[in-house]
């Protein structure tokens, strides 16, 4: 590496760390932070990647979970490689394994040892294998670390370096303005050898938050970003990264030193692997979230929260007016930046990605549906009360009704849900339970008490397989054309996640949005019908060229010049591609 380029990565470094350590010699603790994740100040610099190809129309994502599938004989990491292999070959990209650390509580994210596989989901080399057949989405669970780690147990025998490590705030601390997402207490007792003692939790009371104002704290999280990325991980999620710093006296919530932990994270990354990717996880109302864009060096892609909920609300209510009204106040991703779009994950529906986008009554309304569909409601505290914080449902029984109540589209309607987001700007990512259109396991909800367990289970491999092999079963039929639509989705460039998106005002039913690629040589329409009734669209109102020959990619056979009618018809819940390629 050159001297100029070495000096301006480290520069860059140096500056976020006098940020966040004013006390600290920035120059020593700057090649202490390339090391740990892995630079070699020594080495060649990486080819620098052009921001338009990190990512491109064929990227889509599964999150799942690393024993979303058991065979009673395979390690489940292995059977979940088995079913990638078997059904998505071709058709995903890449996959956001859930945390396989070994852990306590919350379904992972109670981590207790950061570079360890569990054992009972199988090894490193099962990891690596996921990541030789594609792209490797691992979580950074930075915030906090279970109660069953090495440090905390270091912390309560007075030893360190893990006494150091933690928040531990006096009883008398004024911490009436931090922002919370959860009910329970902030502050969680534990006796240790220097006495009784309060700890930050900021999600449960298992899961004790890390002190970043500790230099070495950042370092240890840097050498854990080092061991994924040597197994091959290209997306880095930062789980819950809007609350890694605190401050007393202050919400603690998207603090300037969060920002510039993400910052300087992007720096490090973009040294040490250029082609590696940040993903920013924050649940949050939908102007908060897009900061972490910050100027173009902070998250690669930020989670489009706000998606979720106002494509349901659109599918419950059949109009699709608040979505549409959000996506034409939302910015394109800036140049070296997108959108991680989704509509369904391993937590519930965010209701605060909503907030300022649906009204009180309309928010009532959705979750009024979605709970005679067996759907829960989750709360967090505020200084009013408990509020919705979210909606713990399957999606595929969050759309089995309308506000009007039962009907026979539920399979269609989810199927739009799915088809709007795989057309959008940005990289789609589907939850393995929505290739299959699982349920709800109320089961597993009145086992644990876990409202978020209704959409977690773990399935059978060899039930799954039966299931997917008749074609028949709603599972197979929903993979099936969910997979058919992922393949039209990665053939076309005017679905690349920066190709040019434009929101269309037609009738409130149809939401409709035109994409056009980056070398502007294909125009994609996505007309889709939010609602149970036929529509009728008038080309006129597409603005077409009319010396383009338009057809519907999704069609099932090939269809004729569609401007000799003047006009297309939805059917309830359809959706349709017209492009001129």
């Amino acid at each position: 590496m050159t001297d100029e380029l070495t000096d301006g990565y480290l520069h860059r470094i140096r500056e976020l760390l006098e940020l966040l350590y004013p006390e600290v010699d920035s120059c020593a603790l700057a090649e202490r932070a390339a090391e740990a994740v892995g630079v070699d100040l020594s080495a060649p610099h990486p080819d620098i990647v052009e921001p338009l190809d990190l990512w491109s129309e064929r990227d889509v994502l599964m999150i799942a979970y690393a024993d979303s599938f058991r065979d009673g004989e395979m390690p489940p990491l292995q059977v979940l490689d088995r079913f990638i292999a078997q059904y998505l070959e071709e058709v995903i990209s890449g996959v956001h394994v859930l945390p396989f650390y070994p852990s306590s509580s919350d379904g992972g994210f109670a981590v207790a040892d950061y570079l360890a596989v569990d054992p009972s989901l199988g090894s490193w080399d099962d990891v690596v294998s996921i990541g030789k057949r594609v792209s490797l989405m691992t979580d950074v669970v930075l915030n906090h670390v279970s109660r069953s780690s090495l440090w905390f147990g270091q912390l309560r025998r007075g030893e360190q370096p893990g006494v150091d490590y933690f928040i531990t705030p006096d009883r008398d601390a004024d911490l009436s303005a931090v922002v919370r997402p959860r009910t329970h207490p902030l502050l969680c007792g534990v006796d240790t050898a220097n006495g009784r003692r309060q700890v930050w939790c900021t999600f449960s009371p298992d899961q004790v938050d890390l002190d970043y104002s500790n230099p070495d704290v950042m370092l240890e999280i840097l050498r854990v970003i080092n061991g994924y990325l040597t197994a091959g991980s290209r997306f880095l999620r930062l789980d819950a990264v809007a609350y890694l710093w605190k401050e007393l006296g202050t919400d603690c919530i998207h603090l300037p030193q969060s920002l510039a932990v993400v910052r300087l994270l992007r720096t490090l990354l973009e040294w040490r692997e250029p082609r590696a990717l940040l993903v920013t996880e924050t649940n949050v109302p939908n102007r908060e979230n897009l900061t972490y864009f910050g100027n173009r060096n902070e998250a690669h892609a930020i989670y489009n929260f706000s998606l979720p909920p106002l494509i349901i609300d659109a599918l419950l209510r059949g109009s699709a007016g608040n979505l549409q009204a959000w996506m034409m106040s939302m910015p394109p991703a800036p140049r070296g930046c997108t959108y991680l779009n989704f509509i369904a994950s391993h937590d519930g529906i965010g209701l605060r990605p909503a907030e300022g986008i649906l009204a009180t009554e309309e928010c009532d309304a959705m979750i009024a549906t979605i709970a005679r569909g067996g759907g829960l409601v989750s709360s967090h505290a505020t200084t009013s009360g408990p509020q919705p914080y979210e909606l713990n449902v399957s999606l595929f029984d969050a759309l089995s009704e309308t506000h009007s109540g039962p009907d026979e589209w539920h399979i269609e309607r989810f199927l739009c849900a799915h088809t709007i987001m795989l057309a959008l700007e940005g990289i789609p990512a589907i939850y393995f339970h929505s290739f299959l259109g699982s349920s709800n396991d109320a089961e597993a909800v009145s086992e644990t008490g876990r409202y978020r367990e209704i959409n977690r289970r773990r399935l059978d491999y060899p039930e799954v397989a039966a299931a997917l092999g008749d074609e028949g079963h709603r599972s197979a039929r929903i993979l099936g054309e969910l997979c058919r639509r992922v393949r039209v989705r990665t053939a076309q460039p005017a679905f690349h996640p920066n190709a040019t998106q434009f929101t269309l005002q037609l009738v409130p039913s149809v939401f409709a949005f035109w994409r056009q690629s980056i070398d502007r040589d294909q125009s994609i329409f996505a007309l889709n019908n939010v609602s149970a009734d036929p529509q009728e669209v008038a080309l006129s109102d597409l603005n077409l060229i009319s010396t383009d020959s338009w057809r519907d990619l999704l069609a099932h056979e090939p269809t004729p010049q569609l401007l000799e009618d003047g006009h297309i018809e939805l059917g309830p819940y359809q959706a349709v591609w017209l492009t001129n390629r």
